[in-house]
This record gives C-alpha cells, sequence and structure tokens, in this order.
C-alpha cells in the first residue's frame, strides 16, 4: 500500500497534469505544512494543564509543541500578560504526511455521526482549517488517562491558488467533504 507522500508522487501529480494541463509538476498544488492549534483556557487557573495538553499534542503529532503565551492582559478574561494560554505544532515533510494519513484515514472515521468535513473552511487562498472537537480520536490518546476533553483545530496549507484547487487536492488524498444539498 502507498503512504500518501507516494500516492501524490506517482498518482496525484500525474492526473492534475493529465487534468488540469500542468506543463510542469512543480505548479501542481502541494501541501506545504499542517499547523495543529490548541488553546489551553483552564491554564490561567491550573498550571498544570498545559502541560498534561502538551504532552498530547506531542504524542499525537510526534514533536513537541510551541507553548503560546498571552501578549497583553485583559482583566475581563482574568487574563495575565505573558500566561501561557496555547499550544501549537507546526509539521512538514514526512510528519505531516504521516500525520494527514493517521487524520484522514483512522481518526475521522472515529467521529460520531460523521458525514464529512465542511467544504465551506477555506479561506480563500487555498488553505483548509477544521475543528476536531476531542481528541480521544487519536489512537495514541489513551481514554483512561483523558482528565479534560479539549479539541483542536487542524490547519493545512497548501501551494493552491484558490479554493477550488485546494479542495481537489484535498479530495485526491482522500478528505471527504460533507455533500451540500
Amino acid at each position: 500500500m502507498l503512504t500518501l507522500k507516494e500516492k501524490y508522487e506517482k498518482e496525484i501529480v500525474a492526473s492534475f497534469i493529465k487534468e488540469k494541463g500542468y506543463k510542469n509538476p512543480m505548479r501542481v498544488p502541494r501541501l506545504i505544512k499542517v499547523v495543529l492549534n490548541r488553546g489551553v483556557s483552564e491554564a490561567r487557573e491550573n498550571s498544570k494543564a498545559i502541560d498534561v495538553s502538551a504532552a498530547e499534542l506531542t504524542s499525537i503529532a510526534g514533536q513537541k509543541p510551541l507553548i503560546i503565551a498571552s501578549k497583553k492582559a485583559i482583566a475581563a478574561f482574568k487574563l495575565k500578560a505573558n500566561t501561557p494560554i496555547g499550544l501549537k505544532v507546526t509539521l512538514r515533510g514526512k510528519r505531516m504526511y504521516d500525520f494527514m494519513d493517521k487524520f484522514i484515514n483512522l481518526c475521522l472515521p472515529k467521529i460520531r455521526d460523521f458525514k464529512g468535513v465542511s467544504p465551506k473552511a477555506f479561506d480563500g487562498r487555498g488553505n483548509y482549517t477544521l475543528g476536531v472537537k476531542e481528541q480521544l480520536i487519536f489512537p495514541e490518546i489513551n481514554y483512561e488517562q483523558v482528565d479534560h476533553v479539549r479539541g483542536m483545530d487542524v490547519s493545512i496549507v497548501t501551494s493552491a491558488e484558490n479554493d477550488k484547487e485546494a479542495r481537489e487536492l484535498l479530495e485526491a488524498f482522500g478528505l471527504p467533504f460533507r455533500k451540500e444539498s
């Protein structure tokens, strides 16, 4: 069975050149990076929450996340300046393809009542972002060790010129889009 990167290089590039008329294989849209982003609002009161969340993201992504601190104090949210409140991981290369393969083939089918991802979450420049409500869909997460259900955002950055190209690329990778009626 082909890995996602091999599928891209052997099948997707060839089909885009044939169907879309690209002259150069380097012009075919490709994945640039995948960014996992998680806000940890309970880290204001519980400093351990950021460590637990970082450990979860490390096991999901295969690399250590960057801790994001608040830029300024906001009294209405009881937030002090420079307080750790979020995490992000940027995946590129082999880790990106491995994550996308796992995400598309293992994680998305585990979501209850899953009918596909929204086709409206493109940003106008060929990038796609979707929210995951719980970390339990990832095979690395042990249900007994989860103290709090936390979601995350998955941003897929492509080199596509527009949303139509990006959607065709992601569909070729196997990302299941919801049928709009």
